[in-house]
């Protein structure tokens, strides 16, 4: 069993949760993840490692379906049943030159340990931070301190740049080229940053989330087009050129459980109303 050491609510329906565990610390790098099951009856949730210190580690969740529910729902003090991980490929840290970290909603916190990394590589790293609004933008101020320049969007202009990363994306391409990119978000966030790295011919790397369930390679259910080639993302991502990635019909596949997620959520809440009443 692995507690709840902390718990603080950073955005609506985010959380930034440290969870205690002996040993991942000395393993995990930056770009794995982990797969948390609340309880042996629970799913397995895949979540990528946004920090890992002497005994314990962090994720950042946000509450889109029954198991996050219950996990966001925790108190500090309880337990999960099982933290698989590390899990996946680290993301290829090196001394490029000048690279530029795209992050977008809660895809920002798995960017955290990268921009870290890679400004400690030796790089220029040119950061942009992007939500639907203010009260979405999560760790901006962690950030700062390991990049050289940084840029925020809004879907509604109340913070930053109004409108999508890939306005100030145009402008760090124009004046930082050349450039490497990493992109953390949305899919179709990933998807418009990757065309443009396409039409510009500049490296994008980007960590696919699709549905996964064992995140051992078996079940397939992450299984990803990617250069023509079909790849699983925990065991040979999650990071790929997003260069090369069918996001259209990664997209697609992406809600094929969308009724049966609506479903499970709804059942949930309306057990809790009936538990709290």
């Amino acid at each position: 069993m692995y507690a709840v050491l902390s718990k603080k609510r950073i955005a609506p329906d985010t959380y930034d949760i440290w969870l205690s565990h002996p040993d991942i610390y000395r393993y995990a790098k930056p770009g794995q993840f982990l797969i948390i099951r609340i309880d042996e009856f629970g799913e397995r949730i895949p979540l990528t490692i946004a920090s890992a210190e002497k005994d314990r580690v962090r994720v950042i969740v946000k509450a889109v379906g029954k198991s996050t529910y219950k996990l966001c729902a925790m108190n500090e003090g309880e337990s999960v049943s099982d933290i698989v991980g590390p899990l996946g490929n680290p993301s290829e840290i090196e001394k490029l030159g000048t690279v530029c970290v795209v992050g977008g909603g809660v895809g920002i916190a798995p960017l955290f340990p990268v921009a870290r990394a890679l400004k400690a590589a030796g790089n220029e790293v040119i950061g942009i931070l992007g939500a639907a609004n203010k009260d979405h933008l999560i760790m901006v101020d962690e950030f700062r301190p390991f990049l050289d320049r940084l840029y925020l969007s809004t879907d509604d202009g109340s913070a930053g740049i109004k409108g999508t990363v890939t306005n100030p994306l145009k402008e760090v391409i124009a004046d930082y080229s050349p450039v490497t990119i990493w992109a953390i978000g949305p899919m179709v966030m990933m998807k418009f940053v990757s065309l443009l790295a396409s039409q510009n011919d500049i490296p994008c790397w980007v960590s696919l989330n699709p549905i996964m369930v064992d995140g051992t390679g078996m079940c397939g259910a992450c299984r990803a087009e990617v250069g023509g080639e079909m790849k699983f993302a925990c065991v040979h991502g999650p990071e790929f050129d997003g260069r090369l990635v069918n996001w259209d019909e990664l997209i697609k596949r992406q809600y094929q459980y969308r009724e049966e997620e609506r479903v499970a959520l709804e059942k949930y809440v309306r057990e809790l109303g009936e538990k709290d009443g």
